[in-house]
């Protein structure tokens, strides 16, 4: 196999794809535009959707490119084997395409860039297609299975096509896996059957790495062993829903997209992605800095080596380190990543070292090699700050247990609120000094009598974050809360916010929920809103640790982005039903009495997985605090 640096293996990639006739496109930014739905860019589609649902491109039909992707979910994950925060995906997409030979053209130019440039050895490729539904009308992807079938035959290897995969796996030999829509379709709205009148729609062909040659016979793609790595996947948009049903596309679109770091995985053969050439350097200079080698802390190297690639891209993209939004996770990664150097037994500075190594080793994004000094700077401020505010933590810590012998919760929390010296680092210090935190349970009860010095009012009034504090946001924004409690309720608890818009005029409002909603599941919804409205519920204001309302099944899904003392806003009427229980930052009504009726004006789909309900009430509540 070809061993490449990054910039090697993204050079490869893009020039494969203009020989074939793609235009490159630069990668769009971490921080989407105009989408106020989700903080990051978190694929290679997501920038494209607009054309792949028929806006022309201003640079062609065919284009290409490599996009930066940031997914917060994983940040407490990462540490293993695979996990990372920031990553990049090759893409190429063709918009109306030529239906005659578009499939070939786009399975082509990957077997021949995976295959034939990059030398990934075809035994241990493995494909996904689609087994076609009775139930839609829509068969059998037989000129996907052909095409491959022909390419595995290039290279002396029989493709034995496994129709029933979850049977048998891998145990027959199989090359080529047959699976239904849940696994091989691919539409806005997930599911075939969610798509709305207008929307297209189609097959995918997932390609897979097999890592463990010798592994479990009944393992398969879609089975959850890490055996299988999913490298490519290639979307056949060539269908469009009808009154009548599916239709086949005159002018069908093509999106491929893959991991690049998934890539170099499979090049090297190793499970351990922080084995591949995008962490080979750094790594290098993190054993350098730490004196350490990778195998001595396997999950602090990896934290650290993921947070600061993740925090320099971002950093170059705006979002500098900042208490709310997208800054909040700069920071919440870098500071983290020194929490992990410290572990290693780093003293002092070392970010901006590692953070220099990344930004060398990615000239193909010309505007970060361009902003070395600023994004070094930036970083070096932070962890500068960081480690004035553990220097003094450790210090007042050092004296108190000097003069008091021992560290109660409620001590934990006055260095918290005093020098903002988050509980796990005392927790660690203490470690390491030899000492443990006495009457844990006291950071609590300190935390939540300062809460209550913190309220406005007996009853929790407040002024709320919506930048237009107007009565009618305010009474929206008092009622989205009522509509995810409400969804939760009609639809099940993994009902979560993905997003939402409020204006003086209605509300928008985002979830996750893999079907269209039925009309009497619409009209429960508005139901279980307007009697929250009618029962004249209070909106009541608290603030806990952000873990304690975790784990008191809080309502929040942007946990990520919550610093370590969060707001909880419970609407509940006299009767002591609790109608909403929420993480936010407000504002809301005092009072649901004078809110008037909720109505839900449109539900639709809004990304895969997401749909989205606009709505509107009728009589705004006038007595608002702003």
């Amino acid at each position: 196999m070809v061993k490449m640096t990054p910039d090697e293996l993204r050079k490869s990639y893009i020039d494969f794809m203009k020989g074939i006739g793609a235009n490159q496109v630069p990668s769009s930014s971490l921080l989407p535009e105009n989408d106020p739905s989700t903080l990051f860019t978190g694929s290679g589609m997501q920038p494209m959707v607009p054309y792949l649902l028929g806006e022309r491109h201003p640079t062609g039909n065919d284009i290409a490119n490599i996009q930066k992707c940031l997914r917060t979910g994983d940040i407490d994950e990462v540490g293993d084997t695979s996990h990372l925060t920031f990553f990049e995906m090759v893409g190429r997409w063709e918009f109306k395409a030529n239906e005659n030979h578009y499939k070939k053209k786009q399975i082509d130019a990957v077997w021949n860039w995976h295959i034939k440039e990059l030398g990934i050895d075809p035994g241990r490729l493995y494909i996904s297609v689609f087994i076609g539904s009775d139930d839609l009308n829509i068969q059998k992807d037989t000129e996907t299975i052909q095409i491959w079938s022909e390419k595995f035959k290039s290279v002396g290897i029989e493709p034995i096509v496994e129709d029933d995969p979850y049977q048998y796996g891998a145990s027959r030999g199989g090359k080529i896996f047959l699976y239904d829509e849940k696994e091989n379709w691919w539409s806005r709205s997930g599911s075939p059957l969610n798509m709305p009148v207008g929307e297209p729609g189609g097959p995918d062909s997932e390609m897979f790495y097999d890592l463990e040659p010798d592994g479990d016979s009944l393992d398969h793609p879609a089975s959850e062993s890490e055996r299988f790595l999913e490298i490519g996947n290639n979307v056949f948009m060539c269908y469009k829903k009808e009154d009548t049903g599916f239709v086949k596309m005159k002018n069908p679109n093509i999106d491929y997209g893959g991991g690049l770091e998934r890539v170099a995985t499979a090049l090297n053969g190793d499970k351990d992605i922080y084995n591949t050439a995008f962490f080979l350097n750094p790594k290098k200079k993190l054993m350098e800095i730490s004196g350490k080698q990778y195998t001595d802390d396997l999950k602090s190297f990896r934290i650290i080596l993921d947070h600061v690639r993740a925090a320099t891209f971002l950093i170059n993209d705006g979002a500098e380190p900042a208490n709310s939004d997208a800054g909040y996770i700069t920071r919440r990664l870098l500071r983290r990543a020194i929490r992990a150097g410290k572990k290693l037994g780093i003293q002092g500075s070392f970010v901006g070292e590692l953070s220099e190594v990344y930004i060398d080793e990615a000239t193909a994004y010309e505007d970060l090699t361009g902003n070395k000094k600023k994004v070094i700077e930036i970083i070096n401020k932070e962890e500068n700050l960081f480690y004035r505010t553990l220097q003094q933590g450790e210090f007042e810590i050092q004296k108190h247990l000097k003069n008091k012998g021992k560290v109660t919760g409620a001590d934990a929390f006055y260095f918290y609120e005093t020098y903002g010296f988050p509980l796990e680092l005392t927790e660690e210090f203490l470690t390491e000094s030899g000492y443990s935190i006495d009457d844990k349970a006291s950071y609590l009860e300190a935390a939540k009598k300062h809460a209550e010095k913190s309220r406005t009012a007996s009853a929790g009034k407040f002024k709320g974050g919506l930048a237009e504090h107007s009565t009618e946001t305010t009474a929206l924004h008092t009622v989205s809360h009522l509509l995810l409690a409400g969804l939760r309720e009609v639809l099940g608890d993994h009902v979560h916010q993905q997003g939402s818009n409020i204006t003086s005029e209605r509300l928008r409002f985002d979830f996750n929920h893999d079907e269209k909603l039925a009309p009497e599941q619409i009209a429960e919804v508005e139901k279980y809103v307007n009697d929250a409205i009618s029962s004249k519920a209070v909106t009541y204001i608290s603030e806990m640790p952000k873990i304690e309302a975790k784990e008191s099944n809080v309502e929040g899904n942007f946990w990520d982005k919550y610093p370590d003392i969060v707001k909880v806003y419970t609407i509940k009427d006299n009767e002591g039903k609790v109608w909403s229980r929420e993480v936010c930052g407000g504002p809301h009504v005092e009072d649901t009495t004078n809110l008037g009726k909720f109505s839900i004006k449109k539900e639709q789909s809004s990304a895969a997985g997401v749909r989205r309900i606009k709505g509107v009430i009728n009589k705004y509540f006038q007595n608002a605090k702003q």
